[in-house]
């Protein structure tokens, strides 16, 4: 038997100062403060088009050394767009925020990475439509993006109502 989930829910961050964390989030995603917990220094976002209590929790733990890039545990959170539309201006909000720190195509997904004031990696996807992924239904190779020729190709095209098969249970 396996846990039978169908996405992740929310993620928790611990950050040096959620006040600044919260700046850039509100910034970068235009997320919005749903909750703040002063006794535990914390603070619970939700995107602007989230059905989710919160999709995002910042811990405040205080300045601490960077963890080195590479080192155990988490490498980076994964938020997803529903057109490639918005992933170019997520490109340039990024890039206004000076947060960019790279893009890829992985066949299937279009990828921007980015890092938030604390370090902690985060990426800006779209996916392909189910039916255009092909050859990359079982592979995620790392491949130069190419943005505009991508949104040239798939603008106008939504996938976010994609992520649960209607027959799954």
């Amino acid at each position: 038997m396996t846990v039978n989930a169908v996405r992740l829910n929310h993620a928790v961050l611990f950050v040096s100062d959620v006040d600044r964390s919260l700046d850039f989030y509100q910034q970068a995603f235009a997320m919005e403060v749903v909750a703040r917990e002063p006794r535990a220094h914390a603070a619970f976002l939700r995107l602007p088009r989230s059905g989710n209590h919160h999709d995002l929790g910042l811990f405040g733990v205080g300045a601490q050394p960077p963890r080195p890039r590479g080192a155990l545990g988490l490498y980076h959170l994964a938020w997803q767009v529903d057109t490639i539309d918005e992933l170019v201006e997520a490109r340039s909000t990024l890039v206004r925020l000076g947060a960019l720190t790279g893009e890829s195509s992985h066949g299937a997904t279009k990828s921007l990475y980015g890092q938030d004031p604390d370090g902690n990696e985060f990426e800006v996807m779209w996916m392909l439509p189910r039916a255009a992924w092909g050859e990359f239904e079982h592979s995620a190779p790392v491949e130069r993006l190419d943005l505009a020729a991508e949104a040239e190709r798939w603008t106008g095209v939504r996938t976010a109502a994609e992520l649960v098969p209607k027959d799954a249970s």
